[in-house]
């Protein structure tokens, strides 16, 4: 079968059954319940059961777009072919075992953070998104994590999995607009606190956590593009403020979180998934963007995450941290999967 006529029978094969409503009325959601720390923001633009992107469409690609990705040859693909790169992991059963503040990669975008004793987990995904194999192994086992908080930045499948939400008992969730009910009826134990952008979440702690934007998207399943709102976190403790970027394009929207924040001695910033750029521009950062954004933050100490674990787009999976070290910033900070940065 050629291209031509293999493009030609998918597009008629796959029909979408997404239908928006016209005429609803345009909406600014967020919880009454939280502070919102921006004075002059009304909330999240929903329309049509979909949140809007305020920094450009991100993630409305068509069947065209990804059949042209799909398709299209791969001018890496034998680097990718004969490359070695692999993550270096690190495991120590006793790593958890301290009071110490730390932060340490369990792979991908998930992160223990311990602050004052309480453990916090980003972007759960500890074992693989449909059909993709993950990489690197755990560098713990999974029944000892024990988070007291998940951060949840958005509802894609590497960066929101089930079955290790199904692991997690007796936790918070701390997730944006409209994913509460999804991670209930995973985990009945789990309690869900949902945010909009710049609302700080009502925790009864020595530290705050706060929603904020970030250019990107929600799609899980067929018919269901934007109906969860996504974004990023920052943690403020009385001497430090991590910020936490989930998945995002480059955007306004690191100016705009310093302004208010002024700076940020810790970023962890995802480097990885950004290739082929025509198609990945709008919805992963390089690891040159990350750079400039963490320079925007007014970034102290940057950490790379999102590379190595799993293999997602075109670039050969060690490419970004080669990018990375060649641009001989101080203040990146790389771990090993397994390794802790004692705060």
């Amino acid at each position: 079968m050629t291209k031509r006529l293999f493009l030609k029978t998918l597009l008629f094969a796959i029909i979408s059954t997404s239908v928006l409503s016209k005429g609803m009325k345009k909406m600014y959601l967020k919880n009454a319940k939280l502070k919102t720390i921006k004075k002059d923001f009304k909330g999240n633009e929903f329309q049509n059961g979909v949140f809007k992107n305020l920094y450009g469409q991100s993630g409305k690609t068509t069947i065209l777009d990804i059949l042209k990705w799909k398709l299209s040859p791969n001018p890496q693909k034998e680097i990718k072919k004969h490359e070695k790169y692999a993550l270096q992991v690190i495991k120590n059963e006793k790593a958890l075992n301290t009071t110490e503040d730390f932060i340490y990669w369990l792979g991908h975008a998930s992160f223990i953070i311990q602050l004052d004793g309480k453990r916090i987990v980003t972007d759960p995904c500890l074992s693989a998104p449909p059909f993709i194999k993950r990489l690197t192994e755990l560098p713990i086992d999974i029944e000892k994590i024990k988070p007291d908080y998940l951060l949840i930045s958005h509802a894609h499948y590497d960066h929101l999995d089930l079955e290790t939400i199904e692991k997690f008992d007796q936790c918070v969730a701390l997730v944006p607009l409209k994913m509460g009910q999804m991670i209930e009826d995973t985990n009945k134990k789990i309690r869900t606190q949902e945010a909009g952008w710049y609302q700080q979440y009502d925790i009864d702690e020595t530290f705050n956590i706060t929603f904020l934007p970030a250019h990107h998207w929600h799609k899980r399943g067929i018919n269901d593009y934007n109906e969860i709102l996504w974004g990023s976190f920052m943690i403020q403790t009385q001497n430090k403020t991590i910020y936490f970027a989930g998945d995002t394009g480059y955007s306004d929207h690191f100016k705009e979180i310093q302004k208010i924040f002024k700076k940020v001695d810790i970023a962890i910033m995802p480097i990885g998934a950004y290739s082929p750029r025509w198609f990945m521009k709008s919805s992963h950062i390089n690891p040159q963007e990350a750079l400039l954004a963490s320079k925007e933050l007014h970034a102290d100490t940057m950490i790379p995450m999102h590379y190595g674990t799993f293999d997602l787009s075109d670039e050969p999976l060690g490419e970004p941290e080669r990018l990375l070290r060649e641009a001989g910033d101080d203040r990146v900070h790389f771990l090993a999967i397994g390794e802790k940065l004692v705060m």
